[in-house]
């Protein structure tokens, strides 16, 4: 161990090589997860058009009805942009706007039977392992296994 890894590693209790490697595995991770399945093959199968967007927004209304500006915010695009993208879902007839129970000025956006459907779709492709990871041996998934269980949010 250098004597700056030494110095870091009496600082934080950790050792630059352990941080190092973690953020190698993660960077992997990343890079798999961003990947597959690629967002072209996503957009073709479901019929959703180009634009990222589409595919967060068929996601974000599926926890239920927003607002075009709610939608928006969660897409983390602007508000014409927002816009569009319901204009694209309706005219796919995945999304239908809605006038807000209270203030008929809001428009809701949900999703309609072909939305829910579609959403079904893309849930399935990506929670479908890609082929990189189904060709790993048993023992290796497991080991992945055991160390994903003591990541946050594994249970």
């Amino acid at each position: 161990m250098t004597q700056q890894q030494e110095a870091r590693s009496d600082r934080t209790g950790r050792d630059q090589a352990a941080d190092d490697q973690a953020g190698r595995i993660w960077a992997a991770m990343r890079d798999l997860t961003d990947s597959y399945p690629s967002k072209d093959v996503l957009r073709e199968a479901l019929n959703l058009g180009r634009g990222s967007g589409r595919v967060k927004a068929l996601l974000w209304l599926a926890e239920g009805p927003l607002s075009l500006s709610e939608l928006a915010a969660a897409v983390s695009v602007d508000a014409p942009y927002a816009t569009l993208i319901v204009d694209n879902h309706e005219a796919r007839g995945l999304a239908e706007r809605r006038a807000q129970v209270g203030d008929r000025r809001v428009k809701l956006v949900v999703l309609t039977a072909a939305g829910v459907r579609t959403r079904d779709k893309l849930r399935a492709a990506m929670y479908e392992p890609p082929p990189e990871l189904l060709a790993l041996p048993r023992t290796t998934l497991q080991a992945l296994k055991s160390a994903a269980a003591k990541l946050p949010g594994e249970g």
